[in-house]
């Protein structure tokens, strides 16, 4: 015989349900009809559950505001700078909260700046050292009104202490959100000999023991580091923070490609709907950033390419019918 403490899962919800019919005859709760459903947002005219952000490798060598100028244009969400270029901007005399403000105006957002630069080195020496330019480079991003800022594991080694280099990302997780009001996200590149797979990265990211850690993903880190693209579907979606997006050739081995292989989605051979099928399914609902260093690309006017990268977006995301 069940005691009324051990009612099984079943039992819980058959009795739920029975006494929740009851309390509506009763006019005792509001049914469930009468309230408004919550619906996701969507963008780009209803076609991405996710906001499509242009990354400015993308479009190289325009200036930052040239870059401003033509994503605002072609109609994409966001943008997602390098540090390099807001330094540069800071350095020649403009004001980051005035850029950032005049972004916003435009009606961008900015999900992420690349990066922090080699903010993860080898001792405890070179790692509080290392801060002062990781804490300038935080300050900017945030002036800038970016939600994250991605540190990259370098300088690159072979033998990356996982377990010391999520106290390094906890620190600066600590430093970012409590400073300067940012979240550091840990991003993994799959050429490097240390950090270059999603296993490795989630764990720096869990054991950073943060509830704000999280990962810049990427398909072509994904497929250059050999990780494949299931285990997404393992992890929950905030998890990670923004995810680039680009596709890559089938004719140049894995171990060979590098950035400059980096093709416009559904022009290579990654299994990009299945890859956004099963994103979706863990809830992820932020960027997708388009980060592309094709030499072609940058020949060509980068108002073409911003137009014709978003195209080639919304028609990946439109296949995968999410």
């Amino acid at each position: 015989m069940k005691s009324k403490l051990s009612l099984n899962r079943r039992d819980f919800f058959v009795t739920s349900a029975t006494a929740g019919g009851a309390l509506l005859g009763a006019g005792l709760l509001s049914s469930p009809a009468q309230a408004a459903p919550v619906e996701a947002k969507r963008y780009q005219e209803g076609v991405s559950p996710w906001p499509l952000v242009l990354n400015t490798s993308t479009i190289r060598p325009a200036s930052l505001e040239e870059k401003i100028r033509v994503t605002a244009e072609a109609g994409w969400d966001g943008i997602e700078p390098w540090i390099d270029e807001l330094n540069n901007y800071e350095q020649e005399g403009g004001d980051l909260k005035e850029l950032g403000a005049e972004i916003r105006e435009l009606g961008l957002y900015i999900p992420n700046v690349i990066g922090l630069w080699d903010a993860m080195p080898a001792t405890p020496e070179d790692f509080q050292e290392s801060l002062k330019v990781s804490c300038e480079r935080m300050r900017q991003c945030a002036a800038v009104g970016s939600l994250h800022v991605a540190a990259i594991p370098a300088p690159d080694r072979a033998d990356f202490d996982l377990a010391y280099g999520a106290k390094q990302y906890k620190e600066l997780l600590k430093i970012g959100r409590e400073e300067y009001g940012i979240t550091v996200a840990f991003e993994f590149v799959g050429f490097m000999k240390g950090v270059h797979r999603f296993g490795q990265a989630a764990a720096v990211a869990l054991d950073a023991n943060d509830r704000n850690a999280c990962l810049i993903m990427d398909t072509f880190h994904l497929f250059r580091g050999g990780s494949g693209f299931d285990g997404i579907s393992k992890v929950q979606g905030n998890l990670i923070a923004n995810f680039h997006w680009n596709d890559v050739p089938g004719d140049v081995p894995r171990e060979e490609q590098g950035d400059e292989h980096r093709l416009y989605p559904g022009d290579g051979i990654l299994p990009l709907t299945q890859i956004l099928q099963d994103l979706k399914a863990t809830g992820y609902d932020k960027a997708l950033s388009l980060e592309i260093f094709h030499r072609a690309y940058w020949e060509q006017p980068a108002e073409k390419v911003s137009r014709d990268g978003l195209q080639k977006m919304r028609e990946c995301v439109a296949a995968a019918e999410v």
